[in-house]
């Protein structure tokens, strides 16, 4: 493939422009054969290149826009009425073939109105997914989908949720037959509501997935299964009890460094321990969504993504980008589907 080229929404998230234009400018850096589309308003961006090498700088583009997304604004206000938003602009670049890929850390529900109705989804896909990877008790990691796109899904949509989840395991972490598994909450066959029910008979009759039947909540992070697949309102509330269980951990171990001198010596003597299990839960290195079943790659950041959590995002979507992701699940989806006639 030639060269690769990610669009970054400058403008979204939480924090604003510094934040995003210090872990783009990172991105440029470190990133030698890979261009880049900063879209924003030009007052902001500009004095952020002057960082940048002259042999950088030319790998960048801007785009200047003079609206943004705002955080609480409507999905159809922004689909309507922010034609010129920095969000919109970056999602264009990639419906344009502009770029590769596009990144913002943005309104989730206009970065998901917006991309379903400038991409499309692709031949055979319903909804698209969020799913992003997550830690285990082993070294793997394991996709979790969907995480708040679609929270009423039919068990088709699980189903394909179940297949593209399982071409990201292929091409991103390198899995060869990725173990696909719904949640439920229960393993047995009478276990779960109809639509869970209703999906688990779909897997079965597909051979072109690997499919090992339910799991449950406290082995999402167990290594049992490499894709696991719920509805955006489960998979969403996991997700959430997750990042805030890894930050309870962290708040008290600082806690407990400000109390007595036996506790503080405890928690000096397991500080490399508890450090070692952060940085295997700490949520910014998981940061990055793929917005998957679309016909282009659109990653999602967190909204209060820290410089380094951005900066993880974009090279997720660097990375589906090689693997040209969107193409391999037209494949898979095609296949199997055609396996079920």
């Amino acid at each position: 493939m030639s060269s690769l080229t990610i669009a970054l929404d400058i403008m979204g998230g939480d924090h604003g422009p510094p934040v995003i234009l210090s872990a783009a400018v990172r991105a440029v850096q470190q990133h030698s054969n890979v261009n880049f589309i900063f879209c924003g308003h030009e007052s902001v961006i500009f004095p952020a290149l002057s960082k940048l090498t002259s042999a950088q700088r030319e790998r960048v583009e801007v785009v200047h826009t003079e609206q943004v997304v705002e955080m609480g604004e409507a999905p159809t206000s922004a689909l309507r009425h922010k034609k010129d938003s920095s969000m919109r602009k970056a999602i264009e670049c990639v419906q344009q073939q502009r770029a590769n890929a596009c990144v913002s850390a943005g309104n989730t529900g206009a970065l998901l109105t917006l991309s379903f109705y400038l991409l499309k989804t692709l031949p055979g896909v319903d909804r698209p997914a969020l799913v992003s990877r997550m830690p285990t008790a082993s070294h793997h990691k394991v996709f979790l989908l969907d995480l708040g796109a679609n929270v009423n899904c039919t068990p088709d949509i699980l189903f394909q949720y179940g297949v593209m989840g399982s071409v990201l395991a292929q091409e991103v972490a390198g899995i060869t037959q990725p173990r696909v598994a719904l949640l439920n909450v229960g393993e047995e066959d009478i276990k779960g509501n109809a639509q869970v029910k209703s999906a688990h008979s779909l897997f079965n009759d597909a051979p072109g997935v690997n499919y090992i039947g339910y799991v449950e909540g406290d082995d999402i992070f167990t290594d049992y299964a490499d894709v696991v697949v719920t509805d955006g309102f489960t998979g969403n509330v996991a997700l959430k009890s997750s990042e805030g269980l890894a930050k309870l951990v962290i708040n008290e171990v600082k806690q407990q460094s400000q109390r007595s001198f036996m506790t503080r010596l405890m928690a000096k003597i397991a500080l490399p321990l508890l450090k070692s299990i952060y940085n295997r839960v700490n949520p910014d290195q998981y940061n990055g969504a793929s917005l998957i079943g679309l016909r282009g790659i659109v990653i999602k950041s967190h909204g209060n993504a820290s410089k380094d959590a951005f900066y993880y995002a974009i090279v997720q979507a660097i990375q589906e980008a090689k693997m040209q992701v969107p193409d391999k699940i037209k494949t898979k989806i095609e296949t199997v589907l055609l396996e079920q006639l």
